[in-house]
């Protein structure tokens, strides 16, 4: 679903991300660990388009980000750390919007923010503006939005901050049902005891190197992912 070949890219002197590679199949949740700078955001938004990388390739169900960006966007959902949403609008003109985009149908988006808006209880504020929101509101709208189109494969960036335990164990869900209908989700999180319960894969960057990779058990063994993260990253 989505291959990282070699990804390199650089700020000046600096490598942000220094010669990556990860492959990640169809109904694999993939989480991505490191420290803060280690280079995964920079990865993230490389997938999704936002950056332009310097060396690599990235090739998402076997098409190219470098040379067909649109038919990449159209099969992937992306959320960023820190939502950035058009505070004007209310929520529903939003998702609406969102799904204009992406050209879903009136019944499909019907059903699905319908769907989606009573589980994280926010049916009675999306005729609200999203300017009214708290970050955790603002957080659940974004992740109902990634969803309205059926992507192949969802990114996100820290997707578990902001949001109250019920809206956390709802998201959980929802990714495993994307994984499960042959989808793939690849995300970044600080959230090691969500990782090591909920990824299939993990993969730990330290300073924008890819430094271990695998399964759970392949990466971590008989150890906690928390003394293992710790010990590489003191190495």
């Amino acid at each position: 679903m989505l291959k990282i070949e070699h990804l390199t890219k650089i700020y000046g002197d600096y490598k942000a991300v220094d010669d990556l590679s990860l492959h990640i199949a169809p109904g694999e949740i993939y989480g991505f660990i490191g420290h803060n700078g280690a280079g995964k955001t920079t990865t993230l938004k490389s997938v999704v388009g936002i950056l332009q990388f310097d060396e690599g390739e990235i090739f998402i169900d076997g098409t190219s980000v470098k040379s067909d960006p649109i038919k990449c966007k159209k099969e992937i959902a992306y959320i960023p750390d820190n939502p950035d949403i058009y505070e004007f609008m209310t929520g529903i003109k939003y998702l609406n919007f969102v799904a204009d985009i992406f050209g879903v149908s009136s019944s499909d988006r019907q059903e699905k923010i319908r769907k989606y808006a009573e589980l994280f209880e926010l049916t009675a504020d999306l005729a609200q503006p999203i300017s009214t929101y708290s970050h955790g509101m603002k957080q659940k709208l974004a992740i109902i939005s990634a969803w309205i189109h059926n992507p192949k494969l969802i990114i996100m960036d820290e997707p578990f901050v902001g949001l109250d335990p019920k809206a956390a164990h709802i998201l959980k869900g929802m990714m495993r049902e994307v994984c499960d209908n042959g989808g793939a989700i690849f995300f970044s999180t600080h959230v090691l005891e969500v990782a090591e319960k909920l990824c299939d894969k993990i993969a730990i960057i330290k300073e924008g190197k890819l430094i271990r990779s695998g399964t759970m058990e392949e990466v971590k063994g008989d150890d906690s992912l928390e003394e293992v993260f710790l010990e590489l990253e003191e190495e």
